[in-house]
């Protein structure tokens, strides 16, 4: 039986969430009542106890006005205890069952320090990851070992062209998992060990990431045996995976190498203008929060539909002010060309890791047009 009062201890520290809401005044204030009920106790607000459950738990409307004929701005406030400084208690509460309703979009969300505190984020973010790999003064350079169907020996071979070539970060394309044609395990001791000799040749410290899908063990275990055989850092998805999965490897020192995030399986939280989470939330903040150190995304005038906007807001997010949590690199690709290189750098400055993929097989070989994509820039293109 529910009692009639119910007092907590509750610090007053609290959350804030936007939401964009679509809809009349009367329908929007009633969507607004719903959210701070589902998103929290998801229990009739009548039969609440007095006290602490109905005055704290519960979520609490701050802010509502109207951004035009159609769609409202509704912030709310939660109890930063709701969370149980968990990722996925947070992003429950911020978007469990509200996702399901229609024509509501997450398009704010600033948490209090004092909840940031329960998130270590990033292992290196920015600015470890350009003390892991040498490079201070430039864009970051990526690519990805395509297509599915070559074996793990011609990958490998791949892999080491890119790496003496001037590529930075050579990473599995996310579709290779554990196919007959490309085991994951020996393509990861393959490609680990052709960029290992390649950076002998070099004197660089490009890494290989491969993708944590792929076989039956778990995220940790495949991580530590890519380790194992030299892998320096691991690409996951975790609109796959999960985000607290990711987050707990992050926070594994046992692995302690970086972490790159691919959007697979989150594209419908963003594409609606009407429904989901904004770009630079889903691709930024959360990204930073389950520690990812680069996150990759779309980028605009490519295969997808993210905009220039949207983009900017993914770049803003990997940024923005979190307490103690690092910043990330924005990783931009989906389609990305050479000859959109200087378009890129003007938009995202130095701050990025440039993903080129296929892009790099046309016109001349892997070999010419990696070190072209290093000399472009480094400002050595004629």
């Amino acid at each position: 039986m529910v009692p009639n009062h119910v007092t907590l201890q509750i610090s007053g520290h609290r959350f804030h969430v936007t939401y964009q809401v679509r809809g009349t005044v009367e329908t929007v204030e009633a969507i607004a009542e719903a959210i701070c009920v589902e998103q929290t106790v998801e229990f009739p607000r009548d039969l609440l106890p007095e006290g602490d459950i109905e005055a704290q738990i519960v979520g609490r409307v701050e802010a509502m006005h109207q951004v035009d004929e159609a769609h409202w701005n509704i912030t709310i406030s939660y109890a930063s205890e709701v969370t149980g400084g968990e990722l996925g208690q947070l992003i429950n509460v911020v978007y469990g069952n509200a996702s399901i309703f229609p024509s509501v979009r997450i398009t704010g969300l600033v948490l209090p320090a004092h909840l940031l505190e329960s998130f270590r984020g990033p292992r290196y973010g920015r600015e470890g990851l350009r003390s892991l790999l040498g490079i201070h003064d430039r864009p970051l350079l990526c690519t990805a070992l395509k297509p599915m169907g070559l074996s793990s020996e011609e990958l490998a071979s791949l892999a080491y062209e890119f790496a003496a070539g001037g590529i930075d970060i050579v990473k599995d394309d996310h579709g290779l998992a554990n196919q007959p044609f490309s085991q994951w395990t020996e393509r990861v001791r393959l490609c680990s060990s052709a960029v290992a000799r390649a950076n002998a040749k070099t004197g660089r410290n490009t890494i290989y990431m491969p993708s944590a899908l792929g076989t039956s063990m778990s995220l940790q275990d495949k991580a530590l045996l890519a380790k194992s055989h030299g892998a320096g850092g691991i690409l996951v998805p975790p609109g796959i995976v999960g985000f607290d999965a990711v987050s707990r490897l992050a926070d594994d020192d046992s692995f302690g190498l970086p972490i790159m995030s691919h959007p697979s399986f989150l594209g419908s939280h963003v594409t609606s203008a009407e429904h989901g989470i904004n770009h630079g939330i889903l691709f930024g903040q959360l990204m930073r929060l389950a520690g990812i150190d680069a996150s990759v995304y779309p980028n605009y005038g490519g295969r997808f539909s993210f905009t220039m906007q949207d983009c900017r807001d993914i770049a803003d997010g990997t940024a923005v002010v979190m307490g103690s949590i690092r910043s990330i690199f924005p990783t931009p690709g989906g389609g990305m060309t050479l000859d959109r290189v200087p378009e890129m750098l003007q938009m995202y400055g130095k701050d990025v890791i440039l993903l080129i993929g296929g892009g790099l097989f046309r016109n001349g070989s892997v070999t010419y047009n990696t070190q072209k994509f290093l000399d472009m820039i480094q400002g050595k293109e004629q």
